[in-house]
């Protein structure tokens, strides 16, 4: 087998850029006789079908991370890490009945717009700072490094290069087209994403089971590794402090999956976009089902590629090129790397493709959603608030320049700065149990008040950092208890909630707030076709959960 691109891999790759290139710029330009105005740039004039917001949903989630980290996770752990993208797929689904009404009848264009309708505009000012920060000094900086760390693995291209190459190729298009030249390309985004996900899946498959396709190799592996296929872990399991057995399914990971998928702008931007609240929710549907495949295309891949270097018989069969690379428990995060050597002509190509998409989608996501959380909620409101349909889409346009730029520069940085990227990391994990707490009893608790969400937001930080304590190794002390991360995410959510509901209720005097949002009995109906879809995703949960439980 060649480890080199072919001709045809060439070609693929060509005409992926070149059909990206000319849908962005093709649905970016302006209408005769129109002028783009700002919801055409922020929500894509509102016309978004229900299709192309699954895909673009799933295209803004998916990014280097997973195909590089989660296949990762799936050697050296198994499929227990795929509760991340399963436990996604029903988040989604509460966030289509319950947020969605809530979020689209209030005709908003940003999350911090709804912190200033229900608490004030001094708390939505302080998020929307927040926000900017966190998606230029962490997502962008984050996405840009390791999408240019995987191509600098597999391909050979230098961090730097890729670092430009990847902000340019998403720059060309998102810039000057907002959402809706990012959400219908993520369509095709997604094409080639799936496409190249499956064809190295089948190759591993296929490996591992002596040339039997698919289904077979599946069979192989569950019985060659039965224990990556257990989803609870117990606590002998070295990775029970990441995944804390069945405090998965009950715990902190709602708080981490509420947050991402409910009140993240880059997430919850392309929702608001649609012709209509049906449309929307039946958007979150695809997405929904479509998060119960991906753990097919980034997880099943690494357990396959731990069965086969552990097989001296397929490592034979693989020639010399297996020697390349090898993943090893220490260093699980080279087996997609190391899988993809073995791609033939053609479909190394499309996976390649797909990594790209994966990592472009993403960038171009996450610099919409900084510059529409800048231009709305920053700059219409104290710097021109007369501000033109023309000014205020320039804005938009220099502000995703200006992130990415900073973000280019900082990218390459990382790598040196591994303690400190954790640490940024870890800072978001304590924060955002404080921000979901604000978020969920403004909206289904009347009686919340600004004063309540403030303290709550203030008191989340010492109660997130009381449960670091001792897990980081600061006290040894009884006094501190040493749970897993995603426990600590979630009892920081529960105790945050509880100060919120004690001071709003002091400070109001236990009445209603004159800003709490009136929920009617109607408002969380919801069509038939998203009830079924909804049942079925449901139903499929259940089985794969029972099948895998331990």
């Amino acid at each position: 087998m060649n480890a080199s691109f072919q001709t045809i891999d060439y070609l693929i790759f060509i005409v992926y850029g070149i059909t990206i290139l000319g849908v962005g710029l093709w649905v970016s330009r302006d209408k005769k006789g129109h002028e783009k105005n700002a919801e055409d740039y922020f929500l894509a004039g509102k016309s978004l079908p229900w299709w192309a917001i699954g895909a673009s949903l799933i295209a803004a989630n998916i990014s280097a991370e997973q195909f590089i980290g989660m296949s990762g996770s799936g050697f050296a752990v198994g499929m227990a890490i795929a509760s991340y993208e399963w436990m996604g797929g029903l988040t989604l689904l509460l966030v289509g009945k319950y947020f969605l009404p809530i979020f689209i009848e209030k005709g908003l264009y940003t999350i911090p717009e709804f912190v200033e309708q229900r608490y004030s505009t001094n708390l939505k000012t302080i998020l929307a700072v927040f926000w900017i920060g966190l998606y230029i000094f962490v997502n962008l900086t984050s996405v840009l490094y390791l999408g240019a760390l995987a191509l600098e693995t597999i391909m050979g291209i230098p961090l730097v290069y890729g670092v430009l190459g990847l902000a340019l190729f998403a720059a060309a298009y998102s810039l000057y087209g907002g959402l809706s030249a990012v959400a219908w390309t993520d369509v095709i985004q997604v094409v080639f994403l799936v496409l190249g996900g499956l064809a190295t899946t089948y190759l591993a498959l296929d490996q591992v089971s002596g040339g039997q396709g698919l289904i077979e190799g599946l069979k192989v592996i569950y019985d060659r590794v039965p224990e990556k296929f257990v989803m609870i872990l117990d606590e002998t399991n070295p990775e029970y402090v990441n995944l804390p057995g069945i405090g998965v399914l009950v715990g902190g990971m709602w708080v981490a999956n509420l947050y991402y998928w409910g009140f993240n702008q880059y997430i919850i931007q392309r929702t608001l976009a649609a012709k209509s609240l049906e449309e929307s929710q039946k958007g979150i549907l695809m997405a929904a089902l479509l998060k119960l495949v991906i753990p097919l295309i980034v997880v099943i891949p690494g357990i396959a590629a731990f069965v086969m270097i552990n097989d001296p018989e397929i490592m034979a069969s693989l020639g010399d090129l297996a020697k390349n690379n090898i993943p090893t428990l220490e260093a699980a995060d080279k087996a997609y790397p190391w899988l993809l050597q073995f791609l033939p002509a053609g479909f190394k190509g499309i996976a390649f493709a797909a990594l790209a998409a994966a990592i472009v989608s993403s960038l171009a996501s996450m610099l919409n959603s900084t510059s529409t959380i800048f231009t709305m909620d920053i700059y219409k409101p104290y710097m021109n608030p007369k501000a033109s349909n023309k000014q205020t889409v320039r804005t938009g346009r220099v502000t995703a320049a200006v992130a990415l730029l900073i973000a280019v520069l900082i990218a390459p940085m990382l790598g040196g700065l591994d303690q400190a990227f954790q640490y940024i990391q870890e800072y978001t994990g304590v924060v955002s149990p404080g921000i979901l707490a604000v978020f969920m009893l403004g909206l289904f608790w009347k009686k919340t008040t600004n004063k309540g969400a403030i303290y709550g937001v203030l008191a989340s930080i010492p109660i997130a950092l009381y449960f670091k304590v001792a897990p980081k190794g600061w006290s040894d002390s009884p006094l501190f208890v040493n749970i897993p991360f995603l426990d600590q995410m979630g009892y920081t959510a529960l105790l945050t909630m509880g100060v919120i509901a004690v001071v709003s209720w002091i400070d109001g005097k236990g009445r209603d707030s004159d800003k709490g949002i009136d929920l009617s009995a109607g408002l969380f109906k919801t069509s038939n076709q998203f009830n079924i879809g909804a049942f079925a995703v449901l139903i499929v949960l259940a089985a794969l959960y029972a099948l895998m439980w331990n």
